[in-house]
């Protein structure tokens, strides 16, 4: 079966037109990144939470979140750069499923990429306003990064991503920090490549374009962990997968090295109130060593209101309609940790 070509969709710089950035959320975002880069390059030394829902399915419930999530952040903001995570783009394992609101603004309503496109600009747009935040999302299609390039302050590239060109070269063009996840395999010489790739200038096609970018020094490791041909999780958070990252970073000769863990996904084997124990332990890992202290620059969490996940079509406000997510209560608590204890 053939492509079906539906329609024409607007570009990037036609969709900034129609939903222009606000001139107060344009500014908050030029003071946001030049505190994130000096977190990436050693100049700050506090801690980064990218936190926040698996997915960002609901613009109420997340933006009740955000708002909770900003009164934390405030309070904490000596120790901890918080930036929330509004995934609007999400990988699938076999294809199917929920992919996220750029494909289905209404989870039970049928996919609609235009009105789509619209729906996560101006979520991203209301978060900022709504926490006094600029935001994390994954680049899981590197050609529509440029619909949210005005507004994101980070990115993540996924597990099942990393390895592909487009995703690595996209990653060059930015001037935001972009995490590179090592891949499911859990093969650390995937993700050092793709590092390096992101860091290195490149000229290639995009979106129609012959492009030729500068190169992200701000390109980072993500540790997610591994699965195994069993289908086991495998961590890689531990103390040893800290030092043995440091190597490989000394062998590869790149600039600002940094590392954030992600506490779910294959470390946490998804329970996602393992996330609480993990956190602890990698800042325990950071208080006996000043190099890993160094490295890591924060972790990645998946929180939401209510704990846990739930099926499309239950309705339970503030839950997670794909990978379960640590609670309100919880969160709040470990990020009153990760302050007293960095």
């Amino acid at each position: 079966m053939s492509f079906d070509f539906k329609r024409k969709l607007p570009t990037p710089a036609q969709i900034k037109e129609m939903y222009p950035v606000p001139e107060d959320v344009a500014q908050l975002k030029i003071k946001r990144d030049e505190e994130i880069r000096k977190v990436f390059t050693g100049e700050d030394d506090r801690f980064v939470a990218v936190i926040g829902p698996c997915s960002a399915d609901n613009v109420d419930s997340v933006c009740d979140y955000l708002e909770r999530l900003s009164k934390v952040a405030e309070k904490v903001k000596d120790k901890v750069l918080v930036i929330p995570r509004v995934y609007t783009n999400k990988p699938r394992t076999t294809g199917d499923g929920y992919k996220g609101m750029v494909h289905q603004p209404n989870p039970e309503k049928p996919e609609d990429m235009l009105e789509g496109i619209i729906a996560i600009r101006n979520l991203h747009i209301k978060a900022v306003q709504v926490s006094g935040m600029t935001c994390a999302d994954e680049m899981l299609y590197p050609e529509n990064f440029r619909y949210l390039s005005d507004i994101l302050s980070y990115v993540a590239v996924g597990a099942r991503s990393v390895e592909d060109q487009q995703h690595r070269l996209t990653v060059s063009g930015m001037d935001i920090p972009a995490g590179m996840k090592n891949p499911t395999s859990g093969d650390l010489s995937v993700m050092m490549n793709s590092i390096l790739a992101g860091q290195h200038p490149h000229q290639f096609i995009y979106r129609g374009w012959e492009v030729e970018t500068s190169g992200n020094p701000l390109t980072h490791a993500i540790l997610r962990g591994a699965v195994n041909k069993h289908g086991q999780s495998i961590p890689n958070y531990h103390y040893e997968d800290l030092q043995l990252l440091i190597k490989l970073y000394a062998e590869k000769n790149l600039a600002n090295p940094a590392c954030i863990v992600d506490a779910n996904h294959a470390n946490s084997g998804k329970q996602h109130r393992e996330q609480i124990r993990i956190v602890k332990e990698i800042l325990h890992s950071r208080s006996n060593s000043d190099d890993i202290r160094k490295l890591v620059k924060g972790v990645m969490v998946e929180s939401y209101i209510e704990d846990g996940a739930q099926k499309i079509g239950e309705h339970i406000y503030g839950k997670s309609i794909t990978d379960p997510c640590l609670g309100w209560n919880d969160t709040e608590k470990l990020l009153y940790t990760i302050a007293e204890r960095t």
